[in-house]
């Protein structure tokens, strides 16, 4: 059994706040009696894809100074800039291709994708990322459970702001799922809102926003909801390949 935590759209800009919540979470996973196997974070992890913010993430991960007791797998969102990306959170070279990682974690395989378009809001997984993803995949042995993770959802989640803003093509990616069985799950941000749902026959899951949370339509016309709590979710892959979500607040 795997169990991986997830956050997403952290939103660093400097400000206090962003701060405190951040760090509110990251305290809250480190201080759990079960450490996790994982921590993945789902992109827009800066505000305005400044150095300064990718520095303090790092800090916030323990990637560059004393070690989280969990490894920490990132990918970038819209407001994510990958060269400042790659430059302060990753310690690599500059470089304005996509930041795509894969990562052995127990007896499965995540690949970290980057779903971001520079310039844009919306989000598409390129030809040179379905590329990666597919030389990963046959460098496996068919029998290992893979997860996918990106920043944009492939389809509508029933608010307009972040449907206007959706992975686009999504009929690329529900192809490669019907070709590849052995992508067991889709895990995306970017909506500040948990939500669970199906795409081309696979789960779903959208973990929600350390910033803030959406409220949909019918909770009132505010969009934001500053004042609610910071939240995760956990993803637990078992050993039939079924994965069980939970989401909390802390």
């Amino acid at each position: 059994m795997l169990v991986l935590a997830q956050i997403s759209d952290l939103h660093l800009d400097g400000t206090p706040r962003a701060t405190e919540r951040a760090r509110r979470v990251l305290a809250h996973l480190r201080a759990l009696p079960g450490p996790v196997d994982a921590l993945l974070v789902t992109g827009d992890i800066a505000d305005h894809g400044a150095e300064a913010e990718y520095e303090e993430a790092a800090e916030l991960f323990g990637l560059h100074g004393p070690a989280a007791p969990f490894p920490v797998l990132t990918c970038p969102g819209n407001h994510d800039s990958r060269v400042a990306y790659r430059k302060a959170l990753l310690r690599e070279p500059a470089a304005e291709g996509p930041v795509n990682r894969a990562h052995r974690v127990g007896g499965a395989a995540i690949l970290m994708c980057d779903s971001s378009i520079p310039g844009a809001d919306e989000g598409a997984l390129d030809e040179e990322t379905y590329a990666w993803i597919e030389e990963e995949l046959d460098a496996l042995d068919g029998d290992t459970p893979v997860l996918l993770a990106f920043h944009h959802p492939p389809l509508a989640l029933h608010h307009p702001l972040p449907d206007s803003y959706q992975l686009t093509q999504p009929r690329a990616l529900a192809g490669l799922l019907e070709r590849r069985p052995e992508i067991v799950a889709v895990i995306t941000g970017h909506a500040h809102t948990p939500a669970a749902t199906t795409f081309a026959g696979r789960p779903l899951m959208v973990g929600p926003g350390v910033t803030w949370t959406l409220r949909l339509p019918w909770e009132g016309e505010q969009i934001a909801d500053r004042e609610a709590p910071v939240g995760l979710a956990f993803h637990v892959l078992d050993d039939a390949r079924r994965l069980t979500t939970h989401f909390r607040t802390v």
